[in-house]
């Protein structure tokens, strides 16, 4: 017997599938050596395929099923490995929405990682949305900071939802944001280590129970609490692919004159730039440039770039 079903974790060798929009998870394993064409990724199979499996008879743990072929994706979240340069990791695939947990301190934001998400975002064709944790301490604690945060993303087209899994603030905006019961979505959950994560997924749907961590106080970073990458349906309706707390992301498969263009506030001022191509760093005329020192562009995004090159230089030496 054959079918089709949807990867809902994803445990290195061993697998679980669902035909969604029907959750009713089964175990399955890879058949020989699944590739995908053209791709060096460690990992052929992600949560959020839609695979073609086969089994002889009713699968189960002893006699699960065999994964022979992944589908076209519509689109999929990919970063360079980061013991691996040279190859890469896909997070999940066929994403209606990400939504990059973040926070301003404890653990503190570090902007390019963040930009390096949404650009990737960008790149594969997936709506992204940042979701800003913890502002019940960073409203009264840091308001000049929260008040720049959102005045870089928004700017930049980035719809940003203020939330506190500790008190609730947010959830539920966050939860219309995810879809409603006849949606059928799939959203990405991803983010640095300790930033409320998986507080966040248990605050959505209190009968969900991913892991919850605590933040080293050594380092002020979070630990790792999330090895799976695992999705979870919502009893609100659509689902959403828990991933573990990345502490890297590392960009696949772009080139340096590439990078500006998936930077949408670059993208509309470089129209204006005198030459082109325009590497927006050094050339007379550039607009992105002037709309850097005038403010329509924030520093620290044109910054954020800036460092892309430099990587770009890096992994191509």
């Amino acid at each position: 017997m054959e079918g089709k079903a949807t990867v809902v974790k994803n445990a290195g060798s061993h697998f679980m599938l669902s035909r969604l929009p029907e959750w009713a998870p089964f175990p399955a394993v890879l058949k020989g050596k699944v590739r995908l064409t053209g791709s060096d990724a460690t990992n052929p199979v992600a949560v959020g395929d839609l695979v073609s499996y086969e089994y002889s008879e009713t699968p189960s743990l002893t006699h699960p099923a065999s994964i022979v072929e992944v589908l076209d994706r519509k689109n999929y979240l990919i970063r360079r490995s980061t013991n691996l340069s040279r190859q890469s990791h896909v997070i999940a695939a066929n994403l209606d929405r990400a939504f990059i947990v973040v926070t301003l301190f404890f653990p503190e934001i570090k902007l390019p990682f963040l930009d390096r998400i949404l650009l990737t975002c960008e790149v594969y064709g997936i709506p992204a949305t940042i979701v800003l944790n913890k502002v019940d301490i960073f409203r009264s604690e840091f308001p000049e900071e929260l008040s720049d945060f959102h005045r870089i993303y928004e700017s930049a087209g980035y719809p940003v939802i203020e939330t506190s899994a500790l008190t609730g603030e947010g959830i539920d905006v966050l939860r219309s944001a995810v879809g409603g019961p006849d949606d059928g979505r799939i959203c990405l959950f991803t983010g640095e280590s300790g930033v409320g994560k998986s507080s966040i997924i248990k605050a959505l749907d209190p009968s969900l129970d991913p892991k919850v961590g605590d933040i080293s106080i050594a380092h002020l970073q979070g630990k790792h609490t999330t090895s799976l990458y695992e999705m979870y349906p919502l009893s609100s309706g659509g689902f959403i692919i828990d991933s573990p707390g990345l502490r890297g992301f590392g960009l696949v498969d772009l080139r340096k004159e590439e990078i500006a263009l998936y930077f949408p506030e670059m993208l509309k001022a470089s129209r204006d730039c005198r030459f082109t191509p325009c590497t927006h760093t050094h050339e007379p005329g550039c607009a992105v440039k002037e709309a850097v020192e005038d403010g329509r562009i924030s520093r620290e995004r044109y910054n954020s770039y800036l460092g892309m090159l430099e990587e770009d230089k890096k992994f191509r030496a």
